[in-house]
């Protein structure tokens, strides 16, 4: 009898032999787990929510048109307000334009009356010229400004330089002095000086009569005569001898100041002799008078 063949006692068994996609781990997870975890585990947490409720996406509709009815409600109460208040805006406007116009009218009427009030006292200062000037009435009136005279004399028309700015300021001599081209207060004034040092028995610059009184200033850029501004180009009247009155005023230091003017600043000025000016009343006098003063007893 023969007997059967034992195995050895020592052998062990073989391992298992490796998968063939065991280096592809992740996607032999996806291929060996399905989805249906997944829904399963969405399934849940709906259940847990309640199976009542509307989904997401109609919620989301149901809210954004609950939203655009109430913007539409929104802007149709303000277009009615608007209606409603533009009337009343309107109303208003109209009362303050009207409150503005009836304020300007009545300054211009305030503006005329002072005008008529001041060419009256005028008139009066001129008849008490006339009337108590005695001989030399009709000079005093002349050289004091109060009547109108024409006669014999020259033109001067001064001007700012060609493109003159109005940046800068102050006198000529000054050092640091940027010259901008403008005529300044100063400059006229020794061209008024000039032309009575010449000989000129009247004198008025772009209308406004000069007196003895007269005052050429500045303010700012402007030239102001008696507080009343002028606007270039300027033009001086003078009545006197037109023969002899711009040749001395040519000649005279005042005369060369010009000159000089017109070839280092740039000023324009052409002067002409006219057989006719005539120049105005001065708008504003001031009469003085003077009275002896008799001497106290006892005084040497």
């Amino acid at each position: 009898m023969c007997g059967m063949s034992q195995p050895p006692k020592n052998r062990t068994s073989a391992p298992p032999p490796a998968r063939p996609d065991a280096s592809m781990s992740l996607l032999t997870h996806v291929m060996d787990h399905s989805l249906d975890e997944g829904y399963a585990e969405a399934s849940a947490r709906r259940a847990a929510e309640g199976t009542s409720g509307l989904p997401r996406s109609l919620k989301a509709k149901l809210g954004l048109a609950a939203g655009l009815v109430l913007a539409a409600m929104v802007v149709t109460l303000g277009a009615a307000e608007a209606r409603v208040s533009a009337p009343v805006l309107a109303k208003e406007r109209q009362e303050l334009i009207n409150r503005v116009d009836a304020a300007d009218g009545h300054a211009n009427d305030l503006e005329k009356d002072i005008d008529t009030l001041r060419e009256d006292v005028a008139e009066r200062q001129r008849a008490a010229l006339r009337q108590h000037g005695g001989d030399q009435g009709q000079l005093v009136a002349l050289l004091s400004g109060a009547t109108e005279v024409r006669g014999p004399g020259i033109k001067l028309f001064v001007d700012d330089a060609k493109g003159a700015t109005a940046e800068g300021g102050g006198p000529r001599e000054n050092s640091g002095f940027s010259d901008t081209g403008r005529l300044r207060d100063r400059d006229m004034q020794r061209i008024v000086n000039g032309l009575w040092q010449s000989g000129a028995e009247a004198v008025s610059i772009n209308g406004q009569r000069l007196t003895a009184l007269s005052a050429i200033r500045a303010a700012g850029d402007a030239i102001l005569v008696d507080n009343r501004p002028l606007v270039p180009p300027y033009e001086v009247l003078a009545v006197g001898d037109k023969d002899k009155l711009g040749t001395a005023f040519q000649d005279s230091a005042d005369g060369q100041y010009l000159h000089v003017l017109q070839e280092s600043y740039g000023i324009r000025s052409t002067l002409s002799a006219e057989d006719e000016v005539r120049l105005p009343a001065a708008s504003s006098l001031t009469v003085r008078t003077a009275t002896a003063v008799e001497p106290k007893k006892g005084a040497s």
